[in-house]
């Protein structure tokens, strides 16, 4: 795409920003971004290489994790190289092209993550609930058609926005209020009625937003119900152990995504630095504390890492 100015063709840029009113400090500022992200690509490959070498966690719970690895590991690998670049080098220009690129692979891991997390809470409602139908119900066939139906879900939902606002008109300013290219910072650079895009992006969040954590609370109530009826004390603490690592994962993603859901919508005349830090929590919170998360609560993967890095270290 290019841009007309004095009768001469230049290409079309977006101008990415870093955090509003602390550029002379974002080498400083890039230490604990640096970090965040070093512990999110550590600690998902760990994770997925303890669920690769392990037999005993070729199970449908440890399955969908690594699903979970694999969607937290595209989403901090979509957002590293803007932001790094903002913060390390100054490169604030982003092309056309690669800015809907990043769109769609941020958007799309965004998605995916709350997806997989659905599909977790359908694995912890049939090992609690339906025990016995557990290994029936949940084959390695049957996790690999929801693996497909989640990529298929994140795709078919991504893809129109894109394209919707891809056709529309970029006029004025370049400046986004970001590192990287989000949805809703875009959208406000437009020069074109967006009503369609805004329609779209309301039946979205009501999808993803709303209807994807019911279905993990209507999940989690039916696991109650059927806690409640064991007899026995241990027992039901160890069921609702075993849900644990989840719930929190759930409210790791869906907290800090209400939470920037609101802020554009309900405080667009806020200080510029709470959308960039809300916007940067909600990308970087899930990424870097769920394998903190299933490292500490789950004592399978505790095991699992001990033994892949002492193996390693008798090599």
């Amino acid at each position: 795409m290019f841009l007309v100015t004095n009768s001469t063709q230049v290409p079309f840029c977006f101008i990415l920003n870093g955090i509003p009113g602390f550029e002379v400090f974002h080498n400083w500022i890039s230490i604990p971004f640096c970090c965040l992200y070093t512990v999110s690509i550590m600690g998902n490959t760990t994770i997925l290489a303890v669920i690769r070498t392990e037999p005993s966690l070729h199970e449908p719970m440890y399955l969908f994790l690594s699903m979970l690895a694999v969607t937290d590991l595209g989403l901090t690998l979509t957002t590293l190289p803007t932001v790094m670049g903002v913060l390390w080098f100054g490169a604030s220009e982003i092309s056309f092209e690669a800015c809907f690129a990043q769109f769609f692979f941020l958007h799309g891991f965004s998605f995916m993550e709350s997806s997989v997390l659905l599909a977790m809470s359908f694995d912890r409602y049939v090992a609690i609930c339906r025990p016995l139908h557990y290994v029936s119900i949940l084959t390695n066939r049957v996790i690999r058609r929801i693996g497909v139906a989640i990529i298929c879900r994140c795709v078919l939902a991504v893809l129109p926005p894109l394209f919707l606002l891809k056709r529309l008109p970029f006029c004025g300013s370049h400046q986004l209020s970001h590192s990287y290219c989000l949805h809703q910072d875009m959208i406000r650079l437009v020069c074109a009625d967006t009503t369609v895009n805004n329609w779209y992006g309301f039946v979205l969040a009501l999808v993803i937003i709303t209807l994807d954590p019911l279905l993990i609370v209507l999940s989690y109530v039916l696991i109650l119900r059927s806690v409640l009826r064991i007899s026995s004390q241990v027992e039901r603490l160890r069921a609702l152990n075993n849900c644990l690592s989840h719930i929190l994962a759930v409210l790791v993603l869906y907290v800090p995504m209400v939470g920037l859901s609101m802020t554009h919508r309900f405080a667009k005349h806020a200080p510029p630095i709470v959308h960039v830090i809300m916007a940067n929590i909600y990308l970087l919170a899930p990424p870097v504390m769920n394998p903190i998360i299933y490292s500490v609560k789950t004592k399978q993967i505790r095991r699992g890492i001990f033994h892949l890095f002492s193996h390693r270290q008798l090599q």
